[in-house]
């Protein structure tokens, strides 16, 4: 190959390595805005429109059980959509996840409230919870996937940061969209502005579609389907790295605890337990999730200098500590010392947020990778996000005491800190991939990447 040649491939290979990346933020971004109006109405409005029972407290729980409904889903929507992308290609399961994100997102703003039909109305409600949860479980493997298999070698972990800035950009324009329709309807906000909400994502999902169609496939998975195609890659999964997903679930799964706390059921409890009010709440959120979006990038960028464990450490050290200020602040009254304990949350779970996507990748081979990822994640997302308000609000209901909360999501990360302890610095894939492609080649030296991988887990 001539010199003008290799050039010209080095030039495609980094343009399109930006366009997946770009494309797998934006569609992130969408399917996660969708994800977050849904979490932020739960907390607001659907109590009472879809779960009037008369008491405040079952009626929230409710309402929040259809989130965990929804992270429940995931794993399911992980594996299906896992299975199809690591054997028909990940750039076609992403046009299709945004897809049904998009319509059943939309159909939850049509859903008449329980005054109307009834017990349709909250069963109508966790059924498209459910289709949410699925097209989301499918979702973040493949935008993972498709970024890290077109970054550079030294730039896994920032590539790979794309779809995890997205969420964090997501949380910011759910919570302007929120602000300002409760600011342009006033009292109708909680009867139908909220609506507008779910209905006008629509416009979004075609944006995501677009960016979407003009992906090229990754060369990793290409390489490793026509090189030893998994006939069920969930099956191999469990059979082959079943304590790799224990370890990693935990790991990926226990940051969301934080941001959640912060996020959705701080929401709750700020207006009824502190007397904040809801737009002040959300107006933490959203500065949370601005503060998110530099941090996740410097702290991607940071993983792929100096290794992922580093940060990891820090991360869950970190998370831990501000876990436990987090309440003493919030419960001060004072709406900066709030604001500054939810900042301080979010950004030392952001450690954590930009390098999971890097870390996973790194411990799943190419020709299952979609659905181990996916697995690990979603079934963290359980763990993490979809439990945590629920048991925050069991905490408090039960003890009265809000810094048992903070006990809890400390406590949590010492088990991801040790999860994270006892994962290899080089997972034994690559180790296996490597004494085969030694012994096929000896006289190559070190054989050059396996497949296009290069560990990124440092030191």
């Amino acid at each position: 190959m001539s010199l003008s040649h290799a050039n010209d491939d080095a030039r495609t290979r980094a343009r399109d390595a930006r366009r997946v990346v770009l494309a797998t933020f934006i569609g992130t971004t969408l399917e996660w805005y969708d994800f977050f109006v849904y979490a932020l109405c739960a907390v607001l409005v659907f109590g009472p429109l879809y779960f009037p029972t008369g008491d405040p407290v079952v009626g929230q729980l409710g309402a929040m059980a259809t989130l965990t409904v929804g992270f429940v889903a995931r794993p399911l929507g992980g594996v299906i959509a896992g299975h199809f992308g690591d054997r028909i290609g990940r750039k076609r399961m992403l046009v299709v996840t945004l897809l049904i994100m998009g319509i059943s997102t939309v159909c939850v703003g049509l859903v008449p409230t329980y005054a109307h039909i009834g017990v349709w109305a909250p069963a109508l409600l966790v059924v498209l919870r459910i289709v949410q949860g699925l097209a989301m479980g499918g979702e973040w493997g493949g935008a993972v996937s498709m970024a890290i298999e077109h970054a550079p070698p030294n730039r896994r972990a920032l590539y790979a940061s794309a779809p995890a800035v997205g969420p964090a950009f997501a949380l910011v324009l759910s919570n302007l969209v929120l602000i300002g329709l409760e600011a342009a309807t006033g009292d109708a906000f909680t009867v139908w502005g909220w609506r507008i909400a779910f209905v006008g994502s629509v416009v979004l999902i075609v944006i995501g579609m677009l960016a979407r169609r003009k992906l090229s496939e990754s060369p990793l998975f290409e390489e490793s389907v026509a090189q030893e195609p998994e006939a069920v890659p969930v099956l191999e999964v469990l059979r082959s790295h079943g304590g790799t997903l224990l370890k990693t679930l935990i790991v990926a799964g226990v940051p969301g605890i934080s941001t959640y706390i912060v996020q959705t059921y701080s929401l709750t409890y700020g207006t009824s337990a502190v007397g904040y009010s809801r737009s002040s709440l959300l107006w933490i959120a959203m500065t949370c999730g601005v503060v998110a979006i530099p941090a996740v990038i410097y702290f991607a960028r940071l993983a792929d200098r100096v290794g992922l464990r580093p940060v990891l450490v820090a991360g869950a050290a970190l998370q831990g500590l501000t876990a436990l200020l987090l309440f003493p602040l919030f419960d001060s009254g004072n709406l900066m010392l709030a604001m500054l304990g939810g900042v301080l949350v979010v950004t030392s779970s952001c450690l954590s947020f930009a390098c999971i996507p890097a870390l996973l990748t790194e411990n799943f081979p190419p020709k299952i990778r979609y659905t181990g990822i996916s697995l690990a994640y979603q079934l963290g997302s359980i763990v993490g996000g979809g439990l945590a308000p629920i048991i925050a609000t069991a905490i408090f209901t039960e003890s009265g005491k809000s810094w048992l909360i903070g006990v809890y999501m400390a406590s949590a990360n010492v088990v991801a800190l040790g999860c994270l302890m006892l994962l290899r610095k080089k997972p034994a894939w690559q180790v296996k991939a490597e004494e085969k492609t030694a012994s096929a080649a000896p006289a190559q030296g070190d054989g050059g990447n396996l497949v296009g991988e290069v560990p990124v887990s440092g030191a």
